[in-house]
Formats: structure tokens, C-alpha cells, sequence
């Protein structure tokens, strides 16, 4: 009998990750409640395209009988990538290679998450659920929201990304910052908003970088295109720049300065994005990172091993951290959810470390100075 028969199961965010370990856990059986504090699955801007890996993302949707709808909403052609310098020089065109078959297939974040959500039953999402505190009681944990009335879970998994409100009653280990900021942006009908850029990006991809600096635009389903910058800068740089994100004129007066031997083309980003702007400072968690596994707690995703996202890697671990979960507590291998949740930390832990390390090598590699060139390496 598997260790989570009968039990009342929490999962606090509603992340690809939380959604694909709901979808698993109730191919299972399990009594899976999700909640998220997005108001409603609209509630914000989805970010870039995601490229799910045949042995991480791909692999969930597998177990989770959803390849068939992956593949109906999946966008061929997105994956090609361009890799340019700072004039917007063209150095490596995959738009140039003959074959149409997709190694590493793109799809919006938007119809993933429609997949995920129309995979579940009825009512599993609870939305508006911002968790504010867990305290225990008994073998169970009573989770409190700030806008409803509390509930009591059984087993409670964090899914809840890299400010994790639960982290914190799993282990005191926090992450190191990366070196890296990035700044976002967004263009919607990107054709008329940013016409050179959104040609250059034909439907794809774009890693432009130069001067220890990165550029990366990618377009989306919808007709509109997402960028970041990476640049070096002091942790708290944001914070203290004193640059108003909300403020275009502030932010392209930054782009004009940071990013002064660029081609002009970037600029056309600044001029016409559709959103503010916000800035991210990248952060890793520790390699080493260990703590030893709780009754009726455990997590996923960032919230276990946040790292920046220049190996993309992200949600494909997440979506794998999923599968692997889900199989622990459904397997008959172990008398206990503790044991279960032992089992998966430990192997979860040991992928993650090796994956945060290759992050943060080709972290340091797109922005040194011959960035260009480590990255025609790995795709070659």
C-alpha cells in the first residue's frame, strides 16, 4: 500500500511543476488539493517559451498521458535559435538548418498551463490562496491564507517558486547570488511595436551578446516577444540604482548608457515595450545543500534549487522533480511518506547540485568575453 493512501495532500503554488504533480498524484489515487495566489489563471504575464527535454519535461507530460495535447499546442520553429554580436550580426542561424524536428520543442507557458489545468478534476485549484504561515498540528500542518479561511493538510509540498514561503520550515539554507542581473521586458504585436528586432527574431530565438553583456529575445505564440539583458552588477543594484522600472524614459536612458557600443536596433526594445520593466537579480542555491527529510514536508522546483536560467533548466526540472515525487509517495517500496520523501530528496538534491554547477559555468560563460564563442561550442 502506498504511503500516501487516505492522506489530504497540499500543493502551494501552481507552477508547471505543481500543476504536472498534481496531474501525477491524482493518475494515482491522491487526494491533491493545489493552491495559488494568482487570482485566476490570467491574473499576470506569462514569461518566454519554455523548451521541455525528452528526459525531464517531455517525460512528465509522458507519464502524465499528456504528450498527445503537448504536441497539438506545442510551437514548431521556435526553438531555432540566432546567435548575433552587438552590431546584430548574425554568427549562427539555425533558421538556415533544412530539418523541421524540434530536439528540444518550445511551447507557450500560457497553453502548458491550460494543459496541466484541464488535466485536473474539478476544483482542484484553489485560486486567490496566498499562504502567509504553516503551523503544525498533530501529524498535519494547518496552512493559513491571507485571504481565506485556513485548511489542514496531511502532507504539504512546496511548489511555490524562488521566494518560497515554505522553504523556510524545510531548512535555513538560503541561496548565493549569482553575479548576474537581469531586466525584463515585454512587446506585444512586436511586427508593427519592434518591426527590425521581430524580423531578426523570425519566430525564434535570439542570444545577442558582447562586452561581457547578454541579450536574449524570444517571440511568442500571441505575436509578442519577451527580452532580458544580463549584466554584471552589485546584488542589490535595482534597489539602489535609482532607476524607476515603471519609468521607459529611466530604463532606456540605463539600456543607452550600460549597453553604449550596442547597434541601435536594441534600443527599439526600450522604446516600445509594452510593460514596465523588472529587474531580476539572479540566485543560485548552495551545491552542497542537504537537510534531512521531514514526516509531512517537502518541495520542488525553484523553491528546492533555485538557480539562474541560462541552462534552461528551470521548469524541466521542476517537471521532473514532479515525476520523481510522485513515484516515491505512490511507490510500495517504502513503509512511510518520510521514507518516501527521503528517497526523492536525496536523488533530487544529487541532480540538482550537478545541474546548478553547469549553470552557473555557462552563467559566467555568457557573460565573459568570448561569450560568442562558448556558446557556439555547446550547440555545435
Amino acid at each position: 500500500m502506498n504511503a500516501i493512501k487516505k492522506k489530504k495532500i497540499a500543493v502551494v503554488g501552481g507552477g508547471p511543476g505543481g500543476l504536472t504533480l498534481a496531474r501525477l498524484l491524482q493518475l494515482r489515487g491522491a487526494d491533491v488539493t493545489v493552491y495559488e495566489r494568482d487570482a485566476h489563471k490570467d491574473a499576470r504575464p506569462k514569461g518566454a517559451t519554455l523548451d521541455l527535454h525528452e528526459e525531464s519535461g517531455l517525460l512528465a507530460l509522458q507519464e502524465a498521458g499528456l504528450i498527445a495535447a503537448f504536441r497539438a499546442n506545442y510551437r514548431p520553429g521556435a526553438d531555432k535559435l540566432r546567435i548575433v554580436d552587438k552590431t546584430a550580426t548574425i554568427v549562427f542561424d539555425d533558421h538556415a538548418n533544412a530539418t523541421d524536428e524540434a530536439t528540444r520543442p518550445e511551447i507557450d507557458r500560457g497553453p502548458l498551463q491550460t494543459i496541466l489545468l484541464e488535466s485536473l478534476q474539478p476544483g482542484t485549484v484553489v485560486w486567490d490562496s496566498q499562504l502567509i504561515a504553516l503551523s503544525p498540528q498533530n501529524d498535519a500542518w494547518q496552512l493559513e491564507f491571507k485571504n481565506r479561511p485556513s485548511v489542514v493538510a496531511d502532507l504539504v509540498i512546496a511548489a511555490d517558486g524562488a521566494n518560497s514561503k515554505i522553504r523556510p520550515y524545510i531548512t535555513s539554507i538560503k541561496p548565493f547570488y549569482s553575479g548576474i542581473t537581469i531586466v525584463e521586458g515585454a512587446i506585444y504585436q512586436s511586427k508593427t511595436a519592434s518591426p527590425r528586432v521581430h524580423k531578426l527574431l523570425n519566430g525564434g530565438k535570439i542570444f545577442a551578446m558582447g562586452d561581457e553583456k547578454s541579450l536574449i529575445v524570444s517571440s511568442k505564440g500571441d505575436e509578442s516577444l519577451v527580452f532580458y539583458t544580463g549584466t554584471k552588477t552589485a546584488e542589490n543594484w535595482s534597489r539602489e540604482s535609482g532607476i524607476d522600472f515603471s519609468n521607459k524614459a529611466q530604463v532606456l536612458a540605463w539600456f543607452r548608457t550600460e549597453f553604449a557600443d550596442w547597434d541601435e536596433i536594441w534600443q527599439e526594445l526600450f522604446e516600445n515595450a509594452s510593460t514596465d520593466f523588472v529587474p531580476r537579480p539572479q540566485y543560485c542555491m548552495p551545491f552542497d545543500q542537504t537537510w534531512d527529510a521531514l514526516p509531512n514536508l517537502t518541495m520542488l522546483g525553484d523553491a528546492a534549487h533555485l538557480m539562474p536560467p541560462y541552462a534552461g533548466e528551470g521548469v524541466n526540472m521542476a517537471m521532473l522533480d514532479a515525476l520523481e515525487l510522485s513515484q516515491c509517495l505512490t511507490s510500495d517500496d517504502f513503509p512511510d511518506v518520510q521514507s518516501a520523501i527521503a528517497a526523492y530528496e536525496n536523488r533530487m538534491r544529487l541532480r540538482a547540485s550537478e545541474t546548478a554547477r553547469q549553470t552557473m559555468e555557462s552563467t559566467a560563460a555568457l557573460h565573459a568575453p568570448d561569450a560568442i564563442s562558448f556558446l557556439l561550442a555547446v550547440i555545435s
